[in-house]
């Protein structure tokens, strides 16, 4: 009798380890082929501007060269333009001001070099 319950608990046990082991291969294997069904996009730069914001408040000049009045200064670190955002706007009732830009010009990254 022993014989027989060691003979049917190794047999529970047996297809229990298959049964765990055949599903661990399934799965490895479908993490192994996702990529052959569509690989995902890969992009090396972010979509977004990586912009900086100067601190502080600067004279904003129009294209002409006037001083259109005091704002922000805000760079472009991957294409070098620099923009200016006024601080003044005219105000309406019931809207909040959109403050749009002004190019200032633009800083020549590719320039910078280091020399002995």
């Amino acid at each position: 009798m022993s014989n027989q319950r060691t003979f049917v608990t190794n047999a529970r046990v047996d297809s229990y380890t298959k049964a765990v082991l055949t599903s661990i291969a399934l799965l490895l294997g479908m993490l192994a082929l996702r990529p052959l069904a569509g690989p995902l996009p890969v992009q090396a730069q972010s979509e977004t501007p990586a912009l900086y914001i100067e601190p502080g408040i600067t004279d904003i000049r129009n294209s002409d060269g006037g001083v259109i009045g005091q704002g922000k200064i805000v760079i472009d670190l991957r294409t070098g333009e620099v923009w200016g955002f006024p601080m003044t706007y005219t105000a309406t009732i019931g809207k909040p001001p959109t403050l749009r830009p002004l190019y200032q010009g633009r800083y020549d990254f590719s320039a910078m070099k280091r020399t002995p």
